[in-house]
């Protein structure tokens, strides 16, 4: 079945100016969205999920209220919802293989919603902007077409994508919302940003980094973060990105230079510090086990053993 608008299905689309100029409500939305204030969230109730990263659970988790991400230049962050059961996914999608990550975040949702349920499957788009080679542009244009795709009924409700979330400043275009939180017992969809990032921050940069696919990071029915086993050569020559300067690594190493958060370089370079430090990835998972995390009394996430 296709992609809904406002109980129209979606049709056929050559460029997101086109979907704002057909439905000019989405348009007003998405404005309205971007012009919202970032909200605090407390990290003892969040569930970060990272670049090429989905997480999903139910109003029902006593230990996670938010699922957030942030950091998304040209990336998209993408929360579908079961109105009927409350379930919720959040991913965060940079356009490495989206007609195969579409399909698991449906999954992930409609797996923890009883079917016979009243209510239906609501979509919200956040990300991009009017980046200079249209990888912003591109992007929109498959999540939706793969969106569109889907064999279930999809309502989207949310769409502050590229043109819709774009600003430019001192000449230089960038997004309004860079991140996004999503409140599990509620649904409610806000700007937001985060200074915590884990658990295992730098080991999931590195999964990412060496080129590791769209991954499920959470296990709502037992409350845990989920790292499975994941693989790089022992010996990239990376090394010399320590040495560069912050724009030689803006460069090479970012889809959207002029655009990125302050702390990208930093970012990048702790990384790729993680990853001359641990050369062999199978050390790092023990009997080829995943690393499971579970939160604490004090609301920290703990390697669970």
């Amino acid at each position: 079945m296709p992609l809904f608008i406002q109980n129209r299905g979606l049709g056929r689309l050559t460029s997101t100016a086109e979907l704002f100029v057909k439905y000019p409500h989405l348009q007003e939305n998405g404005r309205k969205f971007s012009s919202k204030s970032l909200v605090d969230v407390d990290p003892k109730c969040l569930l970060y999920v990272q670049q090429r990263e989905f997480a999903a659970t139910t109003p029902a988790d006593n230990c996670v209220s938010v699922i957030g991400s942030d950091d998304a230049t040209t990336c998209h962050l993408v929360v579908l919802r079961h109105t009927g059961s409350g379930a919720v996914c959040l991913a965060h999608c940079d356009g490495s293989s989206t007609w195969c990550e579409v399909p698991l975040l449906v999954k992930a949702v409609t797996s923890l919603s009883n079917v016979s349920k009243e209510g239906r499957l609501e979509l919200h788009l956040v990300g991009g902007f009017n980046d200079e080679s249209k990888t912003s542009h591109k992007l929109s244009l498959n999540i939706l077409a793969a969106f569109h795709k889907q064999k279930e009924e999809i309502y989207l409700e949310t769409c502050c994508i590229t043109e819709m979330n774009d600003i430019v400043v001192d000449g230089t275009h960038r997004p309004v919302v860079y991140g996004i939180g999503v409140n599990v017992k509620t649904g409610d969809v806000f700007p937001s940003s985060f200074t915590h990032k884990g658990p295992a921050e730098e080991l999931r940069s590195a999964r990412t980094f060496t080129g590791g696919q769209m991954v499920d990071i959470y296990d709502s029915s037992r409350g845990l973060v989920k790292i499975e086993p994941c693989q790089w050569s022992p010996n990239m020559d990376i090394a010399f990105w320590l040495s560069q300067d912050d724009d030689t690594i803006l460069k090479y190493l970012s889809t959207s230079p002029m655009a990125e958060p302050p702390h990208f370089v930093q970012h990048m370079k702790s990384t790729i510090q993680f990853l001359l430090e641990h050369p062999d990835s199978d050390s790092l998972f023990p009997g080829g086990q995943p690393q499971l995390y579970h939160r604490t009394d004090t609301g920290d996430w703990e390697r669970a053993d």
